[in-house]
């Protein structure tokens, strides 16, 4: 069974006080209020492909994602949501399904009242809900649909498709000012605008606060940092991070961790997403990977256990430690389903893989469990540290493998069991 948010756990956030947001339930889910940030992806397969679709959220949750996507932008996929929640449920995922409307939501929400019923929340982007007197009536015709089948709602704006009749009359009013602000800080406004009214239109309609969340996403690292500061100050709906479009590889992560860490800081933010552009062919999982990482980094969440392990030097020409940090951390990966069953607390654990003498018996001191190995010209010993005492020596061809032992034994004799209830 992979239950939603199984396994992580909010740490002390004396230090991080939230922007106070009401809390919105999305399935078992709860975002918002003094809820721990949730971390969401989104899948990237055809939904009318129930099987592949479901394999995807399989993988997506597996790898921490608490709440998934999915695109709903035809018939066939629509009438595919069912079956992916029922697949998904003989997998065991009870991850909540998040329904990604554009255009003709309105028309797939009234045809497919069983996909209506499965997704857990919908996302209607009020610049997609059609256009000029077209807008306001199908705008709430979802509103009205999630209403009846109990559903909250993500209001969802994108500078890529922001109302053009409210931006152009927002420029218009800037023209006339007797001090006309930038285009740059209309257009910031007229999605704060966009977002915020939307909102209150879903509230007259009859949506309840209580299941409304709002984000506004864009491109830039600045323009997200200013926008999500002003939506913060104009509402008290919990907010979506994501620096949408972040782009592929090192660009879109120091990008979205960038912004996201400055607006998680000041307490801004409830749900986030890491939009990375995978590689071709590349893994999926790598966004979920990135927001946890962010979080952790923070000491906002804590998801798996941190491999402290150093840069390297002339002093380590080896790349035995980098090796081994690699062969550790990806074990802890594998492992962290297993251990997260049936131990409490393991995600704090710190793990040392250090290169040399020089940090290596300090750093690994400091760790729940560390390896100091050598350097250059030093002793071909590698003594291990287990709570800040050395516990033993590891020499020859299997430190590797010995200290993945260790550090297995460590999780067991170190944290206390999971009761079987």
């Amino acid at each position: 069974m992979i239950p939603a948010g199984a396994g992580t756990r909010i740490t002390d956030m004396s230090a991080h006080p939230r922007h106070p947001t009401l809390p919105v339930r999305v399935g078992p889910v709860v975002i918002g209020g003094e809820r721990p940030i949730v971390v969401q992806s989104m899948t990237n397969t055809d939904t009318a492909d129930a099987e592949a679709t479901a394999q995807q959220v399989r993988a997506l949750a597996r790898a921490g994602s608490e709440l998934v996507r999915i695109t709903v932008n035809s018939d066939e996929a629509a009438a595919a949501v069912p079956r992916v929640r029922e697949r998904l449920e003989q997998m065991g995922v009870a991850v909540p399904l998040i329904g990604d409307f554009h255009f003709n939501g309105h028309k797939l929400l009234r045809a497919h009242p069983a996909c209506a019923e499965a997704l857990a929340k919908y996302r209607i982007n009020p610049g997609n809900v059609g256009r000029g007197s077209k807008r306001d009536p199908q705008f709430a015709e979802m509103i009205e649909v999630a209403c009846r089948h109990g559903k909250p709602v993500r209001i969802g704006v994108n500078w890529g498709s922001l109302d053009q009749d409210l931006l152009t009359r927002l420029m218009d009013e800037n023209s006339r000012a007797a001090a006309p602000r930038s285009a740059q800080d209309v257009m910031r406004d007229a999605i704060v605008t966009s977002a915020v009214a939307s909102a209150e239109r879903a509230r007259e309609l009859g949506l309840p606060a209580e299941r409304i969340v709002l984000s506004a996403k864009v491109s830039g690292v600045q323009d997200l940092i200013a926008v999500y500061r002003d939506l913060a100050a104009r509402s008290r709906y919990p907010l979506h991070l994501g620096l949408t479009e972040a782009g592929m590889g090192s660009k879109g992560i120091v990008a979205s961790t960038a912004a996201l860490s400055v607006l998680l800081q000041e307490g801004i933010g409830d749900t986030i997403r890491v939009s990375l552009t995978p590689e071709p062919g590349g893994d999926r999982t790598r966004e979920v990977i990135v927001a946890q990482e962010i979080l952790q980094s923070l000491g906002l969440r804590a998801f798996m256990p941190m491999v402290v392990a150093c840069p390297g030097c002339g002093r380590t020409t080896s790349t035995y430690f980098q090796q081994l940090a690699q062969s550790i951390e990806a074990h802890i990966r594998r492992r962290m389903p297993e251990w997260q069953q049936h131990y409490e607390g393991v995600e704090d654990m710190t793990v040392a893989v250090m290169g040399c003498v020089v940090n290596g018996p300090g750093e690994s001191k400091h760790a729940s469990i560390g390896i100091s190995l050598p350097g250059t010209g030093e002793r071909p010993v590698a003594p291990v540290y287990e709570d800040g005492e050395k516990t033993v020596t590891l020499k020859g061809e299997r430190i590797a493998e010995e200290f993945q032992e260790l550090v297995e034994r460590y999780v067991q004799r170190r944290f206390a069991r999971r009761s079987a209830a």
